[in-house]
């Protein structure tokens, strides 16, 4: 009646044994580190790189516990904070600002338990310390990047229908159409509205025949929402430099963003980093020798501006002159990677969406022979990453660029390419740091509470319940050993209204085994035998217990679709202790009474405490 079958005791087993194992990792701290990443897109950062740092850290009379490289930064190890600051001082004197070096906390566990995937919690910001900024994205310069490529489309388009136009002028909230008579304006007309159906097309006629475009109120709350989303993107393969677990990037509001980088304290270089998200740019070179003298005399033609582009091995800058309309964006680019082309030369593979393969099409076949730079604009500064030269017209969607360019330069270009550009630059409007010595009393506390709860529910448990109680407690602790486990291994950011949650699921689960433990005391005082008394309990209580925690579990779901920031952490924690706690307190609870009580023939009592039976006399 109260006897497991073997295979439930060892699912049990297993159970804990991985949850112990995944839970370790938690005991064993983090070490101070220093990271360095590259503060440009064309500096690699490779073994050369981590040769240079190690000698400029034992040059400092420093020697780091370990050396990390996983192919885009380098981590030293340091066993004090002090070693650590000193170490930042001596490897940004020696990199230079080529270089992110960057404060950071790398996990101590050991190798024998990441070999199985187990890793520390992730901690959120109140925990950890680190950074955490409010940036606005400015609309304005999205909408006039909006306007800048809706000017290049209506070019591309009259052109392709041979409709004769003067001027495509950008102003300030426009975009206007210079056109010859009033019947051009008639035809004009239809080819634009096809061509921009959610903009708001309007005929001149008379004195100026023009036709104006301009974006009504919808899609200037379209372009707004997909400049954040674009943005919170691009800030996700920016903020990754920095070897931030878990970082947080999310929308607040209309047009801003949050960001919160656990473990980070230097927040100069957090703030370096979100100022490199940059913008992708294809324009035409303008190969006239004569207007590049005169450019770099300081004489720059008119629709064209003076750029550097790097050659070479070395990064030597060459003076290029780029014509100022922007052909192409990164937007257009889906795809891109570094190959070979026909004559085994470096190259970078681009698979553009259908807008990007008709205007690239189109643009190769009116350039054949010509140059196509491409521009990384950084901090507001352009610089060309590569002018390759059209050999042919490219159609289809599948573009392959090559030039006077290396196989690590190719390689550079096609991850720029897809790590996509920005809709729009952003402002920093707020920002603060949370300090690691505030995050260690915030876990202290959060532990202290925890800690003192499970004990004081345990106490109480042993003497009401004597030996069910302590089988509560220990299922109670089995619970947490879980709950801890889960959260590690899935990824899940920790913060204080996590440990709040972890604190609100002690109480909750030991309700369970109270619920079992008053059921089976009512079974002893019908006058049922202490082995059907058990079996009863549990089959009775189950149906209570889960509509209970399938309730709590609805109301949590809510908070975790519904609540944002704090409240999903909460939430989050929440529901995957409610699952941890009908596993503990059913099965294991019920687990470890059959293996004490299931296998006595002659079992006459229970030790659970008074069971109160009421007087005949007086019923």
């Amino acid at each position: 009646m109260n006897r497991y079958p073997l295979w439930k005791f060892v699912l049990i087993a297993v159970a804990l044994v991985a949850a112990f194992l995944y839970t370790l990792p938690n005991f064993f701290g983090e070490s101070p580190a220093v990271q360095i990443s590259s503060a440009r897109t064309m500096v690699k950062v490779d073994a050369s790189t981590q040769t240079r740092a190690v000698a400029a850290v034992k040059q400092a009379g420093l020697n780091p516990d370990d050396v990390l490289f996983d192919g885009s930064s380098v981590k030293l190890r340091f066993k004090d904070i002090d070693a650590q600051l000193k170490a930042k001082d001596a490897l940004q004197a020696a990199l230079g600002d080529d270089y992110v070096v960057a404060l950071n906390l790398l996990p101590q566990t050991p190798s024998w338990l990441q070999s199985i995937g187990a890793k520390p919690m992730f901690l959120g910001l109140d925990l950890r310390g680190g950074v955490h900024f409010l940036l606005e994205v400015d609309m304005k310069a999205a909408v006039d990047k909006a306007l800048e490529k809706t000017a290049g489309d209506i070019r591309r388009e009259l052109k392709d229908k041979k409709i004769r136009y003067g001027a495509v002028v950008r102003g300030r909230d426009s975009v206007e159409v210079q056109l010859r008579d009033a019947e051009t304006v008639d035809a004009t007309l239809p080819v634009v509205n096809k061509l921009l159906p959610n903009l708001k097309v309007t005929p001149v006629k008379g004195d100026s025949n023009k036709i104006v475009v301009t974006y009504p109120q919808a899609a200037l709350q379209k372009l707004s929402e997909d400049a954040v989303k674009q943005n919170i993107t691009t800030l996700h393969n920016r903020v990754n430099e920095l070897g931030v677990a878990e970082p947080i990037i999310q929308q607040q509001g209309a047009g801003r963003i949050v960001v919160e980088l656990p473990g980070i304290q230097d927040t100069a270089k957090a703030k370096d980093i979100l100022g490199r998200t940059a913008t992708l740019e294809v324009r035409l070179v303008d190969d006239d020798p004569a207007n590049l003298q005169a450019a770099i005399g300081g004489n720059v033609p008119a629709g064209t501006e003076l750029m550097t582009e790097r050659r070479g091995s070395n990064g030597q800058s060459v003076p290029i002159l780029v014509k100022k309309e922007v052909e192409l964006t990164g937007d257009n680019i889906n795809d891109a990677q570094a190959g070979f082309d026909e004559h085994n030369n470096a190259s970078v593979n681009l698979n553009l969406d259908s807008t990007g393969a008709t205007i690239f099409k189109d643009l190769s076949r009116d350039n054949i022979g010509k140059r196509i730079a491409m521009i990384l604009v950084e901090k507001g500064k352009g610089e060309v990453v590569t002018a390759p030269v059209v050999r042919a017209e490219i159609g289809g969607g599948r573009v392959q660029i090559s030039g006077s360019m290396g196989v690590a330069e190719a390689n550079d270009t096609a991850l720029l390419l897809r790590a996509g550009s920005l809709a729009a630059p952003m402002n920093i409007v707020e920002e603060r740091t949370i300090g690691p010595s505030l995050g260690k009393d915030n876990i202290k506390k959060g532990f202290d509470s925890t800690l003192y709860g499970f004990a004081a529910i345990a106490i109480f448990m042993v003497i009401y319940y004597r030996v069910f109680g302590l089988v509560s407690a220990v299922s109670l602790g089995g619970n947490l050993l879980l709950l801890v486990a889960l959260l590690s291994a899935i990824g899940i950011t920790l913060t204080l209204p996590g440990i709040a949650a972890i604190a609100l699921t002690l109480g909750m689960a030991i309700d369970s085994n109270v619920l079992i433990n008053e059921r089976i005391r009512e079974e002893l005082r019908n006058g049922m035998t202490p082995q059907a008394a058990i079996s009863n309990g549990y089959s009775h209580a189950w149906a209570t217990i889960l509509d209970s925690n399938v309730t709590t579990l609805i109301a949590g779901v809510a908070l975790l679709i519904f609540g944002s920031g704090a409240i999903r952490g909460f939430a989050v924690v929440h529901c995957l202790g409610i699952l941890t706690s009908m596993f503990s307190a059913v099965v294991v609870s019920r687990g470890i009474i059959n293996l004490i009580y299931g296998y006595r023939r002659r079992l006459t009592s229970l030790s659970i405490g008074q069971v109160w039976v009421p007087d005949q006399k007086n019923a």
